[in-house]
């Protein structure tokens, strides 16, 4: 018998758009669609890339539902998704999300694109990790009605979203932001917008640390891992973390923190020369651990 998708969760808005489909924007899709009150509209930049996206999110919610995480057929969950590369179907999105690359033109080229195809009543938010919300905002026409959903890695697996908060961001949305994070069965923390905000911030400072020990021999990548989910029960250790965020996307959002709190966070030179390398992570197939065997 088929089942239809669960609507019970608290509000999320009826339809979402997401622009990117990569790893992190397919991660804010599959959670809006598994929360099973929202439609989502996911836009890439090429026909490509469109369907490495939606076999992503497909594969996705197909594991899911093979771990009991949903109920019912793949084909009534996917159903809900459509995958374009215009962004002139953004027009009847409730929210649109932004999970494009992390850097500061990119963004605001994006959003103020996205922008000019969205309804008067419509929300937007940017999933950055680091960079100023208020800055992107000055941009919009609509500022308050903007604020920063920063996702987490793997987005499925993650409890957190880091809600920021401009000083231009609206009443309303900032209810409404503790609202959808919940009816995504997540929960939200909320931040002024800051270098970094909270989660950036603390998280690179310990990264980069445990580069600089790697760097000065102090112990090996293993170890300092170990030392920090065994002794401090981190989920996951800095150095694999930094391999599953890219290092690439580190070291610009390190750049992007000593441009702003200072040389703190100078990134160390081992890991510029690993990104010149192109060793960036589990991406690549290497970084600070072998990834290349599965």
């Amino acid at each position: 018998m088929t089942e239809t998708p669960d609507t019970s969760r608290a509000s999320v808005p009826a339809v979402v758009g997401v622009l990117g489909g990569g790893r992190m924007g397919g991660g804010i899709a599959h959670a809006f669609l598994t929360s099973g009150s929202s439609e989502v509209v996911v836009v890439e930049r090429d026909p490509q890339s469109a369907e490495a996206a939606k076999e992503r999110i497909e594969s996705d919610l197909a594991a899911s539902l093979e771990r009991g995480k949903l109920d019912g057929d793949l084909d009534v969950w996917a159903e809900r998704l459509t995958v374009s590369v215009d962004r002139a179907d953004f027009a009847r999105c409730d929210l649109v999300v932004e999970a494009v690359f992390e850097d500061m033109q990119v963004k605001i080229d994006a959003l103020t694109d996205v922008e000019s195809h969205l309804r008067e009543d419509a929300w937007l938010a940017t999933n950055t990790s680091s960079l100023s919300v208020d800055e992107i905002a000055t941009h919009l026409r609509r500022p308050e009605r903007f604020c920063g959903l920063h996702y987490f890695n793997p987005v499925p697996a993650s409890k957190l979203v880091e809600v920021v908060i401009g000083a231009q961001t609206g009443d309303e949305l900032k209810a409404l932001t503790t609202e959808w994070v919940r009816g995504l069965g997540k929960t939200p923390v909320v931040v002024k917008d800051a270098p970094g905000f909270a989660s950036s911030r603390l998280g690179v400072a310990i990264a980069l640390e445990a580069i600089r020990m790697v760097e000065e021999g102090v112990a090996s990548a293993e170890d300092i891992d170990a030392a920090m989910v065994l002794g401090y029960k981190f989920p996951v250790g800095p150095l694999a973390l930094t391999d599953i965020v890219g290092l690439d996307v580190r070291l610009g959002i390190a750049e992007y923190l000593e441009s702003q709190l200072g040389e703190r966070f100078a990134p160390p030179q081992l890991m510029r020369d690993m990104v010149a390398r192109g060793e960036l992570g589990r991406k690549s197939g290497k970084g600070f651990f072998d990834y290349s065997k599965g």
